[in-house]
């Protein structure tokens, strides 16, 4: 039986250090630098392949693994297949417990529509800044850039080689 842990952070500028301090007893920790929105984390992928029967699969918060509740039960039914069981440390969720299964699809399910709420209160306050003319977005860097670059492509500089010397000056 082996003890895996998986740690997770969203940005490059941010720290792993303290979730793999709450995982030091961890036979082995999976890490990674990516947004929990994305689909493609070779590192959870890595650790759900490498974990065998009998293993323990240890998380320190419940949104460093999973996006929605959907994605946690899939994570939880590839767990249970293989035998594994899940344990949240800063909520005390196991998986290996009638009771732990039970909460953490609650609670899975609680954080999903909390996080749908928070959407829905950006997506007001974003439209109600426009209504007041004080979101007007991201700056269009592409249309403010498109003289300097016609005038390099009519140089004879390739569309490439254009766009790659307007990116490096940026």
């Amino acid at each position: 039986m082996a003890i895996i842990g998986y740690a997770r952070v969203s940005t490059t500028g941010q720290s792993l250090t303290a979730q793999l301090e709450a995982l030091s007893s961890c036979d082995k920790v999976f890490q990674e630098k990516v947004s929990g929105s994305k689909t493609d984390r070779p590192e959870l992928v890595a650790a759900l392949d490498y974990m065998r029967d009998g293993d323990e699969f240890i998380v320190t918060k419940l949104d460093r693994l999973a996006r929605n509740t959907s994605h946690l039960l899939e994570i939880v039914d590839k767990l249970n297949a293989k035998g594994i069981t899940l344990k949240i440390l800063n909520i005390g969720i196991d998986t290996g417990t009638p009771t732990g299964k039970l909460m953490l699809t609650m609670i899975g399910a609680i954080a999903t529509f909390e996080r749908e709420m928070m959407l829905e209160r950006q997506a007001e306050g974003i439209a109600q800044a426009k209504a007041k003319g004080l979101y007007k977005g991201r700056k269009p860097t592409a249309q403010a850039k498109k003289t300097e670059l016609l005038e390099l492509i009519a140089g004879g500089m390739s569309k490439r080689q254009a766009a790659l010397d307007e990116l490096v000056q940026t």
